[in-house]
């Protein structure tokens, strides 16, 4: 997959072409993109994803705090290089060039720069300065600019629609298997290992303290989950406890995310690691002392390694 930042040298036979933001890299956006590579294929032509970095909210909506995303950029690369494309344009999105219209986007950049063939949307679709472009108007402009459109109907899963903001919905609820469901993998968060309070290694489980310097990622809701774990190239079973530290800490706002990883003893401090969410164990609780704590641990490693056995 060739990955590019701008359309300086960007080249491509019969351009087939999706654009989006692809928040997730979920099963709605992967039924577009199977379509994309089919296309591409049958026309003899090469399939390219047009998304953004930034996300746009974050340059119409700079002061907002309340956004939350699936996936990182780089997450998102990788995600589509596992798919088999053949073009990743990662545009940076501008408040300049958010005031383009519909029309002047798709004259001057997906036909004149892309030199597109085929333009495959959503069923939802929408681009251009106030969303004002939709399927019918692509319509309108194919048939004077000289290429094709292909519009596909919503993906449904157990008869519920595949969306963005469902799967953000389901992580608010800590319902990873739901999410899992939707995303066609499971949900991960990356993030460095840093000091923590050590309190962990006092009572038999010692703990990585995870940042993910990101602070619009989404983080699940708070409590125990069996996850694996993922440390240079290699998984290892594990369990992670997401909130406030009650036991230990009185700070409502004091976020943590703490993962025990067993039968592992690396120092593995300052490093990137990755978490693949696959179950919740159970929700965060109050213990009137680290008695209580460390045999609720056991009982948590248990239910976890019988989570990750199946």
């Amino acid at each position: 997959m060739q990955i590019h930042y701008d359309l300086n040298k960007f080249k491509a036979n019969k351009a087939v072409v999706t654009i989006g933001t692809f928040d997730g890299v979920h099963l709605g956006h992967r039924e577009v993109i199977t379509e994309l590579k089919r296309l591409s294929a049958l026309s003899n032509g090469e399939s390219v994803i047009f998304t953004f970095d930034p996300h746009p909210r974050k340059v119409l909506a700079p002061d907002e705090s309340s956004l939350r995303l699936l996936s990182t950029t780089q997450e998102k690369i990788r995600l589509m290089d596992s798919l088999g494309i053949d073009h990743l344009v990662i545009y940076p999105f501008t408040t300049e060039f958010s005031r383009l219209s519909y029309d002047e986007f798709v004259t001057q950049i997906l036909v004149n720069q892309l030199k597109m063939s085929i333009l495959v949307v959503g069923y939802d679709h929408r681009f251009g300065q106030g969303r004002k472009g939709d399927f019918h108007s692509l319509q309108t402009l194919s048939n004077s600019l000289g290429f094709k459109v292909e519009q596909l109907s919503q993906l449904s899963v157990d008869n519920q629609t595949v969306s963005s903001s469902k799967i953000r919905m389901a992580l608010d609820a800590g319902e990873v298997k739901l999410a899992k469901n939707y995303l066609g993998y499971n949900y991960t968060l990356t993030g460095e290992v840093v000091e923590g309070q050590k309190l962990g290694r006092q009572l038999g489980f010692p703990t990585a303290n995870i940042d993910t310097h990101d602070s619009t990622k989404q983080v699940p809701q708070d409590g125990v989950y069996a996850v694996m774990v993922e440390v240079a190239g290699v998984l290892h079973q594990g369990m992670v406890n997401i909130g406030v530290r009650p036991t230990v800490n009185s700070n409502a706002d004091h976020k943590t995310i703490e993962v025990h990883i067993l039968d592992f003893n690396q120092d593995i401090y300052h490093t990137d690691i990755t978490l693949h969410f696959v179950d919740k164990i159970r929700e965060e609780q109050r213990f009137d002392g680290l008695d209580q704590l460390k045999k609720q641990l056991e009982q948590d490693q248990l239910t976890a390694q019988n989570i990750l056995s199946e």
